[in-house]
């Protein structure tokens, strides 16, 4: 296993799934279960009566994404049952084996091949769209050395990306705390920076903060590569990968063939998202690498495992391994 950082405090975390909010009534046939759990759809049978499980962020990109399958609108896909959690925590109940169809951070892989498939669809993956280092006013200090961090998990491929990007200067602590938390922390001088990813890119100014770096362009200038954020996996031995990615694609197509479609099931999960910020979002998360990764896109995932198994932060995972994802 990949060394971690000597001192990192995982801080506490009020749920371990993120509350959802209903919009209004709960249609018939749908069902919210506690708080912070899942928002199910009873199955019509797959696998013994059992619906296909799928984990993912309440995140507009996802919603999106994976609208027509989770409303049974892609043909011959089994019903589906939704868990919306944040990806720190699937990436966890990943290595437990706990869901069929999973959305994981690209810097999770090398824990969790053994036992899933890596889908060429459906994740996150692009330019212009890497994690931010931010700080309290002027961004003037040349790197992170004695600073206290917070970041949003320990296998996220933003906190991967942030290790090699301090790794000739690391900050003196580390913070995994729920995301949600680490703008207003880093406002409020609890820490010193903070490493946000997806809607903070358009949102971090309301808390006066300012980026110190955006590791998506020192990942792209350094690689002329995409960066790889969010994969997705399917299970070995129970979902088949090829048929898995062609439901993906065809909810992919679907979503943009007509966007309106998904509005409101993407708006009652993006919580406190502003409208234009959530299409800002999708715009900018869902992309050609949303169909397809794409000979650069499995480039991309074997740059950053290699260079992450070099500098001794994962395991090593073979190249035919990552990428091969029918294998």
């Amino acid at each position: 296993m990949g060394s971690r950082p000597a001192e990192l405090t995982v801080g506490c975390r009020v749920s371990r799934l993120r509350p959802l909010r209903p919009a209004g009534p709960v249609p018939p046939g749908r069902r919210h279960i506690g708080v912070g759990t899942a928002e199910r759809w009873p199955g019509r049978g797959y696998r013994g009566q059992v619906a296909l499980s799928l984990a993912i962020s309440p995140c507009p990109n996802d919603t999106f994404v994976f609208d027509a399958l989770v409303h049974g609108r892609v043909p011959g896909a089994p019903p589906v049952e939704v868990t919306f959690a944040d990806v720190d925590v699937t990436n966890t109940a990943a290595e437990r084996g706990a869901f069929d169809l999973v959305k994981v951070s690209y810097a999770a892989l090398p824990w969790l091949l053994d036992a899933y498939h890596l889908l060429p669809c459906g994740g996150a993956l692009g330019r212009g769209c890497g994690p931010l280092v931010l700080t309290r006013g002027r961004a003037d200090r040349p790197d992170l050395s004695g600073a206290t961090v917070a970041v949003p998990g320990d296998r996220t491929t933003a906190y991967l990306l942030f290790r090699l990007w301090s790794a000739g200067r690391p900050p003196a602590r580390i913070e995994v705390v729920p995301f949600h938390e680490i703008m207003p922390g880093v406002a409020a001088g609890r820490y010193d920076a903070g490493l946000v990813i997806h809607e903070a890119r358009f949102t971090y100014h309301r808390y006066g903060l300012t980026a110190l770096v955006d590791l998506g362009e020192w990942w792209e200038s350094d690689t002329g590569l995409p960066i790889p954020l969010g994969a997705i996996l399917a299970r070995r031995g129970v979902v088949d990968p090829v048929a898995a990615a062609g439901w993906i694609r065809e909810s992919v197509r679907q979503a943009w063939a007509d966007p309106a479609a998904s509005r409101g099931y993407v708006l009652a999960h993006a919580q406190e998202m502003e409208p234009d910020v959530v299409d800002r979002h999708i715009g900018l998360y869902v992309n050609e690498f949303t169909a397809d990764l794409g000979d650069a896109g499995f480039a991309a995932v074997q740059a950053l495992l290699g260079r992450a198994a070099d500098a001794g932060l994962v395991p090593q995972t073979s190249s035919s391994r990552a990428t091969a994802w029918t294998s």
